[in-house]
């Protein structure tokens, strides 16, 4: 009789040890539609793992900015985060790659990049500790002052917001003889209400949902810093789930972060049209500067990476895999001109 009480006790006992709840806090404020998907998707986890896998969510930034949070995981406080790729620039510089500046034209430019790279970051991420279900595009950031911008003179002077261990954006702007200022996301409303920054850098639904439109007067409007986020849970929690479970929470999550790079990209459009109903007003810049400040940044760029800022020669794929992409859609672009001949037979 004592043989069976210890066995279903002990078979009680394992069952309870492979039972996890992952901690994730994010940035996302509770009442977005972001939060009530990822509140969804927690759901869904939680009923087809019988309960054995709990996902609760710290939405608003109440756990502190990405380096409390990083802490946080370290001590086993929190499980894991939604964050922006320069949060973890510091433990997988590569994350960065894509948030070069002006390093895309066009959202179809970056999907072309991505579906060549995306894997490749995912399993370096995952080599640094952390294992993630997928990136979700954020649009392009645009910048958003106060004062019309509409060259470089008119960012000399103002104080421009540079992300928390973004060290790419950083030398960009130092590179450009602009005067950064680095805070945590968590900062930046505040910093806008109190002068602390003049020029922000964020896509149109990100400026909405976090509320910055309310501090911004101007938006210039150029393909700027491709953004985009992703769920990271840390590798050592995800490994204490039983192998049944580690295949359920990789499915849905894959699925709601694909549906979220697809929507956030439909939302953005959006957003902007909505930050223009505001009353903010659009600016163009210069063009006859953007070439000139391309080139600036590609030689700040080249010499981030020489000394080891990221990985050099997964910069130069990236790039090889853009000029790809350019010589396609220059070559269909051709194809689908009309001739004269067809156009004096139209």
């Amino acid at each position: 009789m004592k043989k069976l009480v210890w066995a279903m006790l002990f078979l009680a006992l394992s069952g309870n040890a492979l039972a996890a709840t992952l901690r994730v806090a994010t940035i996302t404020p509770e009442n977005s539609q972001w939060m009530r998907d990822m509140r969804a998707a927690a759901a869904e986890i939680q009923e087809r793992t019988d309960g054995r896998v709990e996902i609760k969510y710290y939405g608003g930034g109440v756990q502190g900015t990405d380096s409390t949070v990083l802490n946080k995981i370290r001590v086993g406080a929190l499980q894991g985060g939604a964050f922006t790729p320069s949060a973890l620039a510091s433990i997988y510089s590569d994350m960065n790659l894509y948030g070069l500046p002006l390093i895309f034209n066009s959202e179809e430019e970056a999907a072309y990049v991505r579906e060549r790279l995306d894997q490749t970051l995912a399993e370096g991420l995952e080599d640094a500790g952390f294992v993630t279900f997928g990136f979700a595009a954020g649009g392009f950031a645009v910048i958003m002052s106060n004062e019309p911008v509409q060259s470089l003179d008119d960012m000399r002077g103002q104080r421009v917001w540079v992300p928390e261990g973004d060290t790419i954006s950083y030398a960009a702007m130092e590179a450009l003889n602009l005067s950064p200022v680095t805070l945590p996301l968590t900062d930046v409303l505040t910093g806008l209400q109190t002068g602390l920054i003049d020029i922000v850098m964020m896509s149109p639904i990100g400026a909405i949902v976090l509320q910055w439109h309310t501090r911004v007067k101007y938006v210039t409007e150029m393909p700027l810093v491709y953004t985009m986020g992703f769920m990271a849970i840390d590798k050592r929690a995800f490994a204490r789930l039983s192998e049944e479970d580690q295949a359920v929470v990789p499915e849905v999550m894959t699925r709601t972060y694909d549906n979220f790079d697809v929507v956030n990209l439909i939302d953005n459009h959006e957003a902007r049209d909505a930050l223009l109903n505001t009353g903010i007003e659009s600016v163009p810049f210069n063009e006859s500067e953007l070439d000139r400040i391309r080139e600036v940044l590609a030689a700040s760029n080249l010499e981030l990476g020489e000394s080891g800022g990221f990985t050099l020669s997964l910069y130069e794929e990236m790039l090889g895999h853009i000029d790809e992409y350019r010589q396609l859609a220059a070559i269909t672009e051709d194809a689908t001109e009309p001739t004269e001949e067809s156009t004096v037979s139209d």
